[in-house]
């Protein structure tokens, strides 16, 4: 059997993982087996964060649409079960942002389903 020579392998495998952890600090940027190690928990870190900001960014959004529906006098709750009722399709997003930046459109939307 011929002699695999792995060098030039493992030294690519061990560039990509540095360059990886590029920034982190001290070994962990630099030596290998600690470098792979911080590689693979920011991974799972940014796996876990990726699903949470979803959830945070909805909650921002009702937290945003409460704060302008009480203004013009209906809480949240009220404010979605009448938009569901009169079928208009609205997401959160964008209910939320029509609610900071396009105040008018926001107060319209409720004006015309307390009729």
């Amino acid at each position: 059997m011929s002699r695999v020579k792995r060098g030039v392998v493992a030294h690519k495998r061990h560039k990509t993982i540095i360059k990886q952890a590029k920034g982190y600090y001290g070994a962990r940027s630099r030596v290998y087996r600690v470098a792979k190690q911080a590689v693979i928990k920011a991974k799972q870190y940014a796996y876990r964060d990726r699903r949470q900001r979803k959830r945070q960014l909805r909650s921002l959004w009702i937290m945003r649409i409460n704060a302008a529906a009480r203004s013009y006098g209906i809480n949240y709750s009220k404010l979605i079960y009448l938009i569901k009722k009169y079928n208009i399709n609205i997401d959160r997003k964008i209910l939320s942002d029509l609610a900071i930046r396009k105040t008018n459109y926001f107060y319209n939307i409720i004006k015309n389903n307390m009729e």
